[in-house]
């Protein structure tokens, strides 16, 4: 289940650094966090889904990972991702 390209498009849109912008860090945590909350939803309705889980973690593990390399790289940019997507922050 790959995000709607009008979903895509908007976090893009949202994130991006300049106008062809779609691989900086913030974009990139911008569309883990959609597929996140996509792949939890069908998570809730579909409990034994054992590969679909797997891939979760591995999503939320990538967006982990991009979230300490921005905080280290640039704090200001992690703060203000971190408050538009409303993701909690050690």
């Amino acid at each position: 289940m790959p995000l709607a390209k009008e979903v895509k498009a908007k976090a893009i849109e949202d994130f991006h650094r300049h106008e062809k912008d779609t691989g900086s860090p913030e974009v990139q945590i911008a569309i883990l966090t959609n597929r996140i909350t996509q792949l939890t939803e069908h998570l809730r309705n579909n409990k034994h889904d054992q590969s679909c889980r797997r891939g979760l973690l591995k999503l939320v593990g990538q967006r982990r990972r991009l979230l300490t390399y921005l905080r280290k790289r640039n704090y200001q940019n992690y703060l203000a991702v971190t408050d538009r997507l409303q993701l909690r922050r050690k």
